[in-house]
């Protein structure tokens, strides 16, 4: 690895939460508020309240100190509300901590929002010159790498028409063909990349990999931690604002894990699950771990019991059920896949209902023991994502005896396909 290029000293950012924080309107509602004023009821004051100044301050992030190298590649992992974000904010200079230092070595390219840093009444072709110029970059060098960048992005018919007329998903496409080829030295990505279909992920994902090799320095964030662990060198851990691990990215993944794992179960409602991403034209909103077997008595599945995976599906009433595609992928709690189950391969069709509990039975399975994750996806025929929830249940597995006569079983792309029955109820 390189010099260092990024180095963070104790840094923190706070912010101003409540009826008493600086908020600065126009000229029309300053003078509303005023002319209003005397007709309003009179507020509490805060020592009648019962409320402290210092309970309206909310630290997003507080005493976080890292170094990154150059072509190093670091995750950044760690639950919604952790202040992952926040950070890659810090780092990308649209804010400034509130305390601590922060010195970047290096021209930066952030992809944080969708179209964050596009304006909206400009083509896709100025915007493209706008990024660069912002970059520090001179005309010949985005003119070197115009092509490029609108060829990854796949939208040539569309260069020309203003962006604000593009769907999340070209935003999407433009901002990071823009964001990965004007040349940064340093690349920050936020799991904006969830907006993206499956290809583009890969793609980018692809891109990104390249970069690095090349020397490039990457901050990556991402709830998918097997794109953590292939894609990074070191991980940091972030709960509540604070810093709780530094170390190599399968590590850092070890130890997230150990954190959420008393927030995972065996049956839960997952209306509000955090960690999906799709459009959800159909939804998951509950899913349950189930067994059979030597198990059955202990509380945890053994090797050659039958394990039961049940979750209900809601579509919405102009999709066709035929054109459903649904999946479960079971994974160790370091985010490595082992197994993967598909309607597509018992022939199994949605029934022609609004609302479905799906089943899915495997016989004799065949896991070593350990800790297991499930994640649950339906989408349609072309494999777009209406859900993916991901590491919403967890299973133990115990050692035990195997049946002689197993199920047979396949490999694909790295995973182990398993018989399994499918079948649904209303």
């Amino acid at each position: 690895m390189g010099e260092v290029v990024i180095r963070v000293d104790q840094a923190g950012k706070r912010y101003r939460i409540g009826e008493d924080a600086n908020v600065y309107g126009s000229l029309r509602e300053t003078l509303m508020e005023r002319i209003t004023a005397p007709f309003r009821p009179r507020k509490p004051s805060r020592r009648a309240s019962g409320r402290r100044g210092e309970d309206r301050d909310f630290w997003a992030l507080r005493n976080v100190s890292f170094e990154v190298r150059q072509g190093e590649v670091l995750g950044i992992i760690g639950r919604n509300g952790a202040g992952k974000s926040t950070l890659l904010k810090l780092l990308s200079q649209v804010t400034e901590p509130t305390e601590g230092c922060i010195e970047i070595a290096g021209r930066v390219a952030s992809l944080l929002e969708v179209g964050m840093g596009f304006h909206p009444e400009l083509t896709g072709r100025e915007n493209i010159y706008l990024n660069g110029a912002v970059l520090g970059m001179t005309r010949r060098e985005i003119e070197r790498a115009f092509d490029q960048i609108v060829a990854f992005a796949e939208v040539e018919e569309f260069i020309d028409t203003p962006v604000k007329r593009y769907s999340s998903g070209m935003y999407l496409r433009l901002a990071f063909s823009v964001s990965a080829h004007l040349q940064p030295e340093i690349l920050i990505v936020d799991e904006v990349l969830a907006v993206g279909d499956t290809a583009f992920q890969r793609k980018c994902l692809e891109k990104m990999g390249s970069a690095t090799r090349a020397g490039k320095t990457a901050l990556f964030v991402s709830h998918d931690m097997s794109v953590i662990r292939s894609l990074c060198d070191r991980g940091i851990v972030l709960d509540r604002g604070a810093m709780v691990y530094e170390g190599r990215a399968v590590d850092a993944v070890a130890h997230y894990a150990h954190l959420i794992g008393s927030e995972m179960r065996v049956s839960r409602d997952l209306r509000d699950w955090w960690n999906r991403s799709g459009t959800p034209r159909a939804r998951i909103v509950h899913g349950a771990v189930e067994w059979r077997g030597n198990g059955e008595e202990m509380g945890h599945v053994v090797m050659g019991d039958t394990l039961i995976i049940r979750f209900e599906v809601v579509r919405d009433a102009d999709v066709r059920p035929s054109s459903l595609r649904s999946s479960c992928i079971i994974s160790t709690t370091t985010g490595i896949p082992v197994l993967h189950i598909s309607n597509e391969d018992d022939d199994f069709i949605f029934p022609d209902v609004e609302e479905a509990t799906v089943t899915i039975t495997v016989p004799q399975l065949r896991l070593f023991p350990g800790t297991y994750t499930v994640s649950l996806w339906v989408g349609n025929q072309h494999y777009d994502d209406y859900d993916y929830v991901r590491d919403c249940l967890s299973f133990d597995v115990e050692q035990g005896t195997v049946p002689d006569r197993a199920y047979r079983m396949s490999w694909y792309n790295g995973l182990v396909y398993h018989p399994s029955e499918w079948s649904a109820g209303t």
